[in-house]
């Protein structure tokens, strides 16, 4: 068995995952949704393919959102701290994303591109260099 490459969990450590696959996207996003969960600008996501994959210990509680194409995501927290663990996406079920401040090294975390530019709020300042989507870039 190999070494998961990728850990992380919630702040107070009910919820634990890991991974042995790298992320397939990392990005910055400034939906609505990403602003309002982070309390900032934007939302920081490392999106992995194989969720089957996906070590994940704890039980987390989910509350599901419909997006701006119409499609529903999931979010799932843990219960007892709040924290944000991972995302879903109905429409793409293999997928599950990870919000980058609760991997256990942070600093992994190298964003790709900036979705949701549309939404961008003018005190959210990010990288120049970044592609910018102004919703999500096609699949």
């Amino acid at each position: 068995m190999s070494t998961p490459i990728y850990t992380g969990g919630c702040a107070c450590g009910a919820i634990r995952y890991s991974t042995p696959h790298a992320p397939v996207f990392q990005n910055l996003c400034q939906c609505r949704h990403c602003q309002q969960r982070s309390g900032s600008g934007h939302g920081a996501w490392l999106t992995f393919a194989a969720r089957a994959d996906m070590a994940i210990t704890g039980e987390a509680s989910d509350w599901d959102v419909k997006t701006d194409s119409g499609n529903v995501k999931t979010h799932s927290f843990c219960p007892v701290c709040g924290t944000p663990v991972f995302l879903r996406f109905a429409a793409m079920p293999d997928l599950i994303a990870v919000p980058a401040g609760s991997l256990d090294e942070p600093a992994r975390f190298a964003p790709q591109a900036l979705t949701y530019g549309v939404r961008g709020l003018p005190w959210d300042v990010v990288d120049p260099a970044l592609t910018v989507f102004d919703r999500m870039p096609p699949r």
